[in-house]
């Protein structure tokens, strides 16, 4: 098969291993991390990308999860649309909804790494504070402050603050992608913080059987032409049509 695949710049190192290895023909775009702040934005940037996509192709995979909504409503016009069922990247980073259900059912909002988002953001946090991305929200600190005021943003920002009871700090480690200076760093980001540091084993997984076209209707949702993302916002199907 020929494939365009369309991601986060996050999960770019483990989808150009995966087609390295792979029978299929992939081309790539990526959109950068800082996309994800604006939700909206972001939805139109992907749509623009899925529209401009030349003919050749058997499908468009979509390297994403929901995404605070960044991916519901996305439409297949002339090929079909393939994305994994994951609220966000943290699941695909951990390889399963099981896996993520494990770790995070019960602390949901608990802060988590990789050395992909450290390469990525050059930093363990935003340079920017203003472009936080508020957990459960769906929108940036930056929103925040043009919708409600900055009087009325910063006490969201403080009220989540002060309900976090969260102690610790997560480093996802991936396979074959992890390096010392990474995890040193985390670590020292943890202790600036005053958390402790839990280490847990990730999966490349989903991006893999993104790339090799195993499409299992557990774990992907494959949107035929003419169709559109539709969020569920449970556990177990995320997206429907």
């Amino acid at each position: 098969m020929r494939l365009r695949l369309i991601g986060c710049e996050v999960f770019s190192r483990l989808a150009y291993k995966a087609a390295a290895a792979s029978d299929n023909t992939v081309d790539m775009i990526f959109t950068k991390m800082q996309s994800h702040t604006k939700p909206g934005q972001l939805k139109a940037e992907i749509q623009s990308i899925i529209d401009s996509t030349p003919e050749g192709y058997d499908a468009i995979l979509l390297g994403y999860g929901l995404c605070g909504n960044g991916t519901a409503g996305l439409k297949a016009r002339t090929l079909p649309l393939v994305i994994p069922r994951a609220h966000d990247c943290c699941t695909i980073f951990l390889g399963s909804r099981e896996a993520f259900q494990e770790h995070f059912g019960q602390t949901p909002s608990a802060q988590w790494y990789t050395a992909c988002y450290y390469e990525r953001l050059g930093n363990w946090y935003p340079d920017n504070p203003l472009d936080m991305l508020m957990p459960g929200l769906g929108m940036s600190y930056r929103e925040l402050v043009d919708k409600y005021g900055e009087d009325n943003a910063q006490y969201v920002l403080e009220s989540l603050k002060s309900e976090s009871s969260i102690d610790f700090l997560t480093y996802i480690e991936l396979p074959g992608f992890d390096n010392r200076s990474s995890r040193e760093g985390f670590k020292k980001h943890a202790a600036r913080e005053g958390k402790k540091t839990r280490f847990i084993k990730g999966s490349t997984r989903l991006i893999d059987d993104l790339v090799n076209g195993r499409w299992n209707v557990d774990e992907f949702l494959t949107v035929p032409p003419g169709m559109e993302i539709k969020p569920v916002y449970d556990q177990e199907h995320i997206f429907g049509l």
